[in-house]
């Protein structure tokens, strides 16, 4: 019996080491699929599937898959075994009828993407699928998932995707049909000016202004406006929407329910692509004054333009009270000079007075010697 016990340690040990020792290399566990629409039953039975890549079980104790905003985050447990699945339902087990979840976890995925990590018990990031621009698949209509394959992600054959089986394989004619051709689109579509900080309240007056400048129209559809920082929104164009040649299209909070935060933020523009059109940041924004583009900057206006061309204010003339009393030094310099001269005057007038007394005294002592000397002449 002792025996038998040791062989039972032996072989535990044995089959429970890869487990550990394998966990950490980056891409053993992958994200495989992602119902993020839902199924037919309903919106909110979301589910994940995760997919072991080594022939190896690997024990998930400890392990996290977090969206990028942390909600949700989800703490695995369990064993996925060797080139095995691992299906994470929302809520409950009647997410996928009829197949077991692996695991049971809350909170809801966007429809309008998500940054999904995958970190293992260390803390070491295994895999990352970021659509936080957008889901990179899958069809919220038909609720047909988004299925990883070989040369990137594809939507699901079927509505309901594959859970905790292989994924759909799409024929060579589907897939040649399914090829679109490149689309590009125009540049030329820039944030124009921005009113963070109403005075009235922020939930209905706030908004942001795009400008086209191009010399023709621009289909917007599917494009895509995110911002920064905060309880991060993404308004997606609706269908048809359009601007204008050299034209410009205001969207208001109510409609975008984006918050342009007051202590400072920022905005993408997205084409539908992911790829970013333009984008903006600013600081701390005054009460009652938008944010403009200029051509080489940007800068703070208490003139709101919307649906109009900029108007930058010009700065208030501070030089005033220098200038007054620039003007009351030159009033009182002509009498500063008077005084200055009079004073030049005084002082040259005082300074003569010896020399007359001098002059004086020599007149007199001339007459009086001429006199004299007269007389002496008469006597003789």
């Amino acid at each position: 019996m002792k025996k038998y016990s040791l062989i039972i340690v032996f072989v535990l040990l044995f089959y429970l080491s890869p487990i550990k020792s394998l966990a950490s290399k980056n891409l053993d566990i992958v994200i495989n699929e992602i119902a993020w629409m839902g199924t037919t039953t309903s919106a909110n039975d979301e589910w994940i599937e995760l997919y072991n890549n080594t022939q190896n079980p690997i024990n998930l104790d400890g392990w996290i898959l977090r969206t990028g905003d942390g909600t949700p985050e989800i703490k695995l447990s369990g064993i996925i075994l060797a080139e095995g699945f691992y299906l994470l339902e929302k809520t409950d087990d009647n997410t996928v009828p009829e197949i077991p979840a692996d695991l049971i976890y809350k909170g809801a995925l966007s429809n309008d993407g998500e940054d999904l990590k995958l970190f293992d018990n260390s803390g070491n990031l295994i895999d990352e699928t970021n659509c936080s621009s957008g889901w990179f698949a899958g069809d919220n209509s038909t609720k047909q998932t988004m299925e990883k394959t070989s040369a990137g992600w594809q939507t699901s054959k079927e509505p309901a995707g594959t859970p905790k089986a292989k994924n759909s394989e799409q024929n060579q004619e589907l897939r040649i049909a399914e090829v679109k051709p490149l689309l590009t689109y125009a540049s030329g579509i820039v944030f124009n000016e921005i009113l963070p900080s109403p005075e009235g309240p922020d939930e209905t007056e706030e908004w942001i202004e795009i400008f086209n400048q191009n010399n023709f129209e621009v289909e917007l559809s599917e494009w895509k406006i995110k911002d920064h920082k905060g309880k991060i929104t993404t308004y997606t164009f609706p269908p048809d929407t359009k601007i204008s040649p050299l034209g410009y299209l205001v969207l208001l909070r109510p409609e975008t329910k984006i918050t342009l935060n007051n202590d400072g933020d920022g905005l993408s523009l997205i084409y539908p692509n992911g790829e970013i059109a333009d984008s903006i940041t600013f600081e701390k924004a005054p009460l009652g004054q938008s944010y403009n583009k200029t051509p080489s900057d940007w800068t703070w206006s208490n003139n709101l333009t919307p649906g109009a061309k900029n108007i930058i204010s010009s700065p208030q003339n501070k030089q005033e009270p220098f200038l007054t009393k620039k003007t009351e030094k030159t009033e009182d310099r002509p009498q500063n000079i008077e005084k200055q001269e009079a004073n030049i005057a005084l002082s040259s007038k005082d300074s003569n007075y010896p020399v007359i007394l001098i002059a004086l005294i020599v007149a007199v002592f001339s007459t009086g010697a001429v006199l004299i000397l007269k007389k002496y002449i008469d006597k003789s």
